[in-house]
């Protein structure tokens, strides 16, 4: 009989903390047992899995839209029935796009594919408490992803205006839960070990039988047509990748204060001589850190948009004006 996977799931919206959560999930987890981690990217090219320290863990990664939305979700539900039947770790951790609709996870892992082999232990909403007011109200998926959580780590605490901020946040969840439970912190710095220690359900899960292509197609379309799922993500956005053709570093403040405003999130390399720097930009501020990577592992000078659409033509005039191209298609769809 197989042994049941425990799974964590870490959401909240664009540029909260997830990734820098995860790493210190990574850090807590004992070395003796076996992790897997699912990323989910919205972004047609991936950035997250080289911010994360995961030497010696199994790492999936999903880009190009939400493994909660018909997007992209047949290849979630493929990678867990090889999770499920192939590898069968311990502990799932999946991080989702920061855009998601995480309320369906648990439907998702009791689907009869997978006989019982999943238990949802805890989820995780990361909330930056320095733009946090700006995005609930605005979108959705804010909403859905405080609804469906049952932890939340208040990040970039040392951001907010005034402790009053952070009460008036804590004050908006808590009338979606009758006992929330908080962390107060700034670089997801919260121990958090001994949730990961949870042992694997009583229950033991059926040996997972193999399944065909041809039977797993029709099993995911018979899924995509059930009305009982949400498949349509709660918010507008679109992404799109840009080149840097000429780095010009000085001018990254400049080029920042002229991005329009509905611009929500931009992530991103950049190499200027032997640096190498991530850039993060969420809802009007950026921030630029030199970051130990190989150059190798990383797209040089590639920049990731996630913005609303009426952003689109002031955004790409930003970009001819600093000499960025584009790189692939744009991605547009109901996030």
């Amino acid at each position: 009989m197989a042994h049941g996977i425990n799974v964590f799931m870490i959401t909240g919206f664009l540029g909260s903390g997830k990734t820098t959560f995860l790493n210190r999930l990574i850090k807590q987890f004992p070395r003796d047992s076996k992790l897997v981690i699912l990323m989910n990217e919205f972004g047609e090219v991936g950035m997250d899995g080289t911010l994360v320290d995961m030497e010696e863990i199994n790492v999936l990664e999903i880009s190009k839209g939400s493994i909660f939305c018909v997007c992209v979700k047949t290849d979630f539900i493929k990678g867990l029935l090889e999770l499920a039947s192939k590898i069968i770790p311990e502990v799932l951790l999946i991080e989702s796009t920061g855009v998601a609709n995480p309320t369906d996870l648990k439907k998702d892992l009791d689907l009869p594919i997978f006989k019982g082999i999943f238990t949802l232990k805890e989820q995780f909403c990361i909330v930056d408490a320095s733009n946090f007011l700006n995005e609930f109200g605005v979108f959705a998926s804010v909403e859905n992803q405080i609804a469906s959580s049952t932890r939340f780590i208040i990040n970039k605490a040392d951001l907010a205006s005034s402790p009053s901020q952070i009460n008036e946040i804590k004050g908006l969840i808590g009338n979606y839960h009758p006992d929330p439970v908080f962390y107060e912190t700034v670089f997801a710095d919260v121990d958090v070990a001994h949730l990961l220690l949870q042992e694997a359900q009583v229950r033991r899960a059926a040996e997972i039988t193999e399944v065909s292509g041809e039977e797993l197609d029709s099993y995911i379309e018979e899924l995509l047509n059930d009305p009982g799922f949400s498949l349509m993500p709660p918010d507008i956005l679109m992404s799109a990748t840009f080149f840097w053709n000429e780095v010009n570093l000085p001018a990254i403040g400049e080029l920042s204060a002229k991005l329009p405003g509905k611009v929500i999130r931009v992530k991103g390399f950049i190499c200027s001589g032997a640096r190498t720097l991530l850039y993060s930009f969420v809802m009007g501020k950026y921030d630029l850190e030199e970051r130990n990577v190989r150059i190798k592992d990383i797209q040089e000078n590639v920049l990731v948009f996630i913005f609303h659409p009426d952003a689109l033509t002031g955004l790409e005039k930003v970009m001819k004006e600093y000499n960025f191209s584009k790189v692939g298609e744009l991605m547009r769809e109901r996030l």
